[in-house]
């Protein structure tokens, strides 16, 4: 059976996601802090890694960054309902998927189950173009193209469409937009987010009364359209 590592200093919690694994016939391991998470993962062979954000030693973001820099484990975090930025740091260093506390221990064991059916490695592949039909996305050279025409876009419409895009139907709120794009120390109006992204949508052509890429979500934020 596949082998887990519940990384999280409170015992408590702990014991009953190890519970409610062994349940299912997993494979639990445990580690209270980053230090020994590290050290399990490199004494280990282990397929699903669940990470809470804020451990002793070496906190959530920088276990996770230091195993992806290595190892396409899967990776959980969990989180705490005030950290919405850092959740988004957390995906972008590479983990899978995230839960914030309080959480129900089945729908953790559902979420490794659903980690376990992915092809492994794919998750990490880090592509180097995003395509959508006719409109293609170079990471690489931060470029934007619809067909043969590469489109002119500012630095922060670019970022806007980058970040939503790499993550298809997943929202984004306008302080998680900011964040990235501004940085954290930008303390002007968050609806700043709303004019870049109004320019963005008239850059990719967008029909505003049904939008082909970006969807607003009203009274939470945008999203990338899946489908």
């Amino acid at each position: 059976m596949p082998t887990v590592l519940i990384v999280e200093d409170e015992k408590p919690l702990r014991d009953l996601i190890r519970a409610y694994l062994e349940k299912e016939h997993y494979t639990v391991l445990e580690a209270a802090d980053g230090k020994a998470a590290l050290e399990m993962h490199a004494q280990h062979t282990i397929d699903v890694i669940v990470l809470d954000l804020m451990i002793p030693h070496i906190d959530g973001i920088e276990v996770c960054r230091r195993i992806r820099a290595t190892s396409d484990v899967y990776i959980i975090m969990v989180t705490a309902k005030a950290d919405e930025v850092d959740r988004v740091v957390g995906l972008e260093v590479g983990a899978d998927d995230y839960l914030t506390k309080p959480f129900s221990p089945r729908e953790l064991v559902a979420r490794v189950r659903a980690c376990l059916r992915r092809p492994r490695g794919a998750a990490h592949a880090t592509p180097k173009q995003l395509r959508y039909d006719d409109l293609v996305i170079d990471l690489d050279g931060q470029s934007i193209r619809i067909g043969d025409e590469v489109l002119s876009v500012t630095a922060t419409e670019y970022k806007l469409i980058a970040m939503l895009a790499s993550a298809p139907g997943r929202l984004f709120s306008r302080m998680q937009l900011l964040e990235h794009v501004w940085g954290t120390n930008y303390y002007g109006d968050d609806h700043v987010v709303d004019v870049h992204i109004a320019n963005a949508r008239r850059k990719l052509r967008e029909d505003t009364g049904s939008p082909r890429y970006i969807e607003t979500v009203r009274g939470a934020g945008y999203r990338w359209r899946s489908a």
